[in-house]
């Protein structure tokens, strides 16, 4: 990896450093230590067991933090100001005074400290950066009043980007959008013991949001609160009672002195943050859990934070809690005053993103016209760890590390700015999401592992197949510790973990955990911990995992029990012989990417989603070449650049992923999965799919029948890859309301939503019904003429239109809705004053039911249109429609004998 700016001046600046920071280095130790920078197996070392002078100390913290790397290295550069506006008495007197403002301010100055920028938010170019109060690129929240529960069951990575499809009015949608600086006011401001949730899936930056959080209250001198936080990672390892003053004194030590006052008299100072309630792992019952007010009391840790959510303890406290969506359903929507969603990097904010993360800007520009270049991909950099990951797989040279590609300048990150002859052939381009994570992995490896410095990356890449080979062994090993992980649910993993899958003792190993896991420290109970960098990470290795297993001929869960002894490697390697005799190796890896398929089908919760897509996109040879040394690579394989590796993957595979597409047992959300896993494993026939499609709405539109079968789940996924549509027209197509469900997930994103003699009924009016209350919700038309609806459809579709404020013209002719359904409409335009131009020809309504509209539209002044063609209505009814309709200049109601 190259050598970052920050590594180079610690470099320039050792002697300097040596000199002036030696007398400080146990602070300094300790300050790395808290925010993770450091381990404590590095403090052990660099102190020496006592045995070296304050200078030896020193020089090996520099060395120890230079060889962490970039991030470390940027975290010394962040605290260096600290210690160089130190008098020459040394830290000692820095001891505040025993005061409440004095304890206060160390507080703010302690968590400043550990709070600070290290992960990929606060990616610069330049160490003078550190400087900047701002360390990590915008992202973009939603806030409401309620919090709205995910209406799909899809893996949260798949339905992240459709929030920032393109907005027609801001008035028009039911949450507003903005900014961390108004996230940050809002939470400061607040009082009176508001319970703030703050939703937002993995990798969007919620934890990252709570550092800038941290730090920018505790640069902020007219700040009044006092900011406590506390993760449900730590919370997990308290297994005894314990009383919430004596956690936060275990907690916050240095606040001992003033935390009776804080919790007594100052509680509306106070703002208590817990992060992360989707790792939780105790129940929480709020119905029957004892009520506790008493800071003192000892509590069982899922008593106490069942108490603090309801009131009880720290009534005047306000507490900001972060989860992911799957989670947020665990707290009652009561309890909750304020709900912002981390909706992640906007298109502009990737475009920073990019800008801030490349070492040009030509090089930002190519990026960033990549990724916007290909759907897919630009909906998953919403999430910033995406965009995190693309940047390392692109930007650090995956073109050139992908197959057959040609670069100019192969060896650097310029590689995207190459010269205009330079081409990289469209075909060889990192395209689906698997192509990039293979990338990201080469990159780490061949690159980042290898240590490369500027101007040998020619020589790593020509050496690349056997560096991955040399790595195989740790990355399988990484790879059943994810899959095992996923099997169970888990993203959080301690040193026994590693240790069972032999993770801690090679130099490689050491190597990954640093680039592809993260270790957290509690300070609750200075256990340590380890996550993977981001959950898409680990789904990405355990599908590798998987695959691998699975080419061998072995069964993947076998090898999560390395530890066992009750199969040795020897024992192992002849069963994975004697099946490979039995069964064609093919068959044996058919079986095993059908099992993976069975298993995520039935995780109703999706979170197996994106693993099986990954499986699925190993499964093409291309792809599988990116990882050259990693696969045992087939005679397909052995092609040049004149004859590349197949780009789809076997036949064989591609029409079992039809059948359970085209088999009907599946969910919606499933078979939308199923067509993402096609997708992955570059199906060709998506594209004369998608071509098929639009010929039949195309057909429609001109009046001419057709005859191609209806796959609406396949439609609902090719029509998030098309153009952005404005107008989906499916009348008489048959479509039911089990169709219409599968449609659901595209059904808000057009203007105009056309789905006249369709047999619907109540059933399709509910799936309008939650269409409607999408918060990206854009239709503006609404045609369901002669759907079946009746009385009852229309009321449920009624309700809908109730909490919608986009709808400004429904056609619904033909439904029988009666005066029963006249009635709900009546009472629908007391409240709606988006509807304008409202049709209901042949509905059976009566004189009582016109009655009803009328009175509904002496409060309603803004309808316009109002048809009430062939409906049993009276010539006395008739006449007296058309008096009032007179009298209304921008009221014109349509209706005859």
């Amino acid at each position: 990896m190259a050598v970052g700016p920050c590594s180079v001046e610690m470099q320039h600046r050792r002697v300097e450093f040596v000199e002036n920071l030696s007398k400080h280095v146990s602070h300094l130790l300790e300050l790395l230590f808290n925010i993770g920078a450091i381990t404590e197996e590095d403090v052990s070392f660099i102190r020496g067991g006592g045995s070296q002078g304050e200078r030896d100390c020193m020089r090996t913290l520099l060395d120890v933090l230079h060889g962490r790397g970039e991030e470390a290295c940027r975290a010394f550069l962040f605290f260096l100001p600290n210690f160089q506006e130190l008098p020459a008495r040394g830290v000692a007197n820095l001891v505040a005074k025993d005061t409440f403002l004095d304890h206060l301010r160390k507080h703010k100055g302690i968590l400043a400290r550990q709070h600070g920028p290290t992960d990929y938010f606060s990616m610069m170019t330049h160490a003078s950066e550190l400087e900047e109060t701002d360390r990590f690129t915008d992202i973009t929240f939603s806030r409401q009043a309620h919090r709205l529960i995910p209406l799909q069951c899809q893996h949260e990575a798949a339905v992240v980007g459709e929030s920032f499809r393109t907005r027609r009015s801001e008035a028009h949608t039911q949450a507003k959008t903005c900014t961390f600086i108004d996230v940050y006011r809002g939470l400061i401001a607040a009082s009176g013991g508001v319970v703030t949730l703050l939703s937002g899936v993995a990798g969007s930056g919620k934890t990252t949001v709570i550092r800038q959080l941290v730090r920018d209250w505790a640069a902020d001198p007219d700040a009044q609160k006092i900011v406590l936080s506390l993760s449900f990672r730590e919370l997990n390892l308290i297994t005894e009672t314990r009383s919430l003053q004596g956690l936060l004194s275990d907690h916050y030590s240095h606040l001992k002195p003033i935390l009776p006052e804080l919790l007594t008299t100052k509680q509306s100072q106070g703002l208590l943050i817990l992060d992360g309630l989707d790792e939780f792992s105790f129940p929480l019952d709020f119905e029957h859990t004892s009520k506790c007010s008493d800071p003192e009391r000892e509590l069982s840790v899922g008593a106490m934070v069942v108490n603090l959510l309801k009131g009880n303890l720290l009534p005047g406290v306000d507490i900001l809690l972060t989860s992911r969506p799957h989670a947020i359903s665990k707290v009652p929507q009561l309890l909750v005053g304020q709900f912002y969603s981390v909706l992640g990097f906007s298109p502009d904010q990737q475009r920073a993103y990019f800008q801030r993360s490349c070492v040009s800007g030509g090089a930002a520009d190519s990026l960033w016209g990549f990724v916007s270049s290909h759907k897919p991909l630009r909906l998953m950099c919403h999430i910033p760890a995406f965009c995190w990951i693309v940047s390392t797989a692109i930007h650090a040279g995956a073109f050139c590390l992908f197959p057959g590609s040609v670069c100019g300048e192969v060896a650097g990150p310029e590689c995207l700015a190459a010269e205009p002859n330079a081409v990289t052939p469209v075909s060889s381009r990192p395209i689906t999401v698997t192509e990039i994570y293979c990338c990201f992995l080469k990159s780490i490896v061949v690159f980042h592992i290898g240590g490369c410095v500027d101007g040998l990356q020619l020589d790593r890449l020509q050496d690349a197949p056997r560096i991955l080979k040399k790595s195989r062994a740790e990355l399988r090993r990484l790879g059943a510790l994810a899959f095992k992980g996923l099997v169970e649910r888990r993203f959080l993993f301690d040193s026994t973990d590693l240790d069972a899958f032999s993770l801690s003792c090679s130099t490689v190993s050491r190597a990954f955990l640093v680039e592809v896991t993260k270790e957290d420290r509690t300070s609750l109970t200075y256990q340590k911990g380890f996550h993977f960098v981001h959950t898409s990470v680990q789904e990405f290795l355990a599908a590798l995992y998987y695959a691998l297993e699975s080419f061998s001929g072995s069964d993947p869960f076998l090898g999560l029990k390395p530890a066992t002894g009750l199969l040795p490697p020897a024992v192992r390697t002849w069963l994975a012989s004697a099946a490979m005799k039995l069964r064609p190796p093919r068959r044996v890896l058919r079986t095993h990417v059908k099992k993976a398929l069975h298993w995520g089908e039935h995780h109703q919760s999706g979170h197996m989603d994106l693993f099986c897509r990954f499986v699925c996109g190993l499964l093409v040879p291309k792809t599988r070449f990116i990882l050259d040394g990693v696969f045992p690579v087939e005679p397909q394989l052995r092609g040049t650049a004149c004859e590349p590796p197949a780009s789809t993957a076997p036949p064989s595979f591609l029409q079992l992923l039809r059948s359970r597409l085209l088999g009907g047992a599946l969910s919606p959300e499933r078979q939308l999965n199923v067509c993402h896993c096609l997708y992955e494993a570059c199906d060709p026939m998506l594209p004369q799919r998608l071509r098929a499609w639009l010929e039949v709405l195309a057909q429609h539109a001109a009046g001419q029948p057709s005859n191609v079968s209806r796959d609406w789940s396949e439609l609902a996924f090719l029509l998030q890859l098309s153009p952005d549509l404005q107008e989906l027209r499916l009348d008489a197509q048959g479509l039911d309301a089990e169709g219409l469900r599968r449609l659901l997930p595209v059904l808000p994103l057009f203007s105009t939503l056309s789905l006249g003699q369709n047999p619907l009924g109540p059933e399709g009016a509910e799936v309008l019904s939650q269409a409607l209350r999408s918060p990206d919700c854009h239709i503006e038309k609404l045609w369901v003429v002669s759907t079946g609806l009746g009385c009852e459809g229309f009321r449920i579709l009624a309700e809908g239109l109730h909490d919608n404020h986009t709808v400004v013209d429904l056609r619904m002719a033909i439904n029988g809705i009666g005066d029963n359904g006249a009635a709900h409409l009546a009472k629908l335009l007391k409240t709606n004053r988006t509807l304008r131009d409202i049709r209901l020809r042949d509905n059976l309504v009566t004189d009582k039911g016109a009655e009803l509209l009328v009175e509904a539209l002496m409060e309603n002044t803004t309808l316009e249109y109002l048809w009430l063609f062939d409906n049993k209505l009276s010539k006395e009814c008739v006449r007296q429609l058309k008096e009032f309709s007179k009298n209304r200049s921008n009221l014109d109601i349509k209706v005859c004998y």
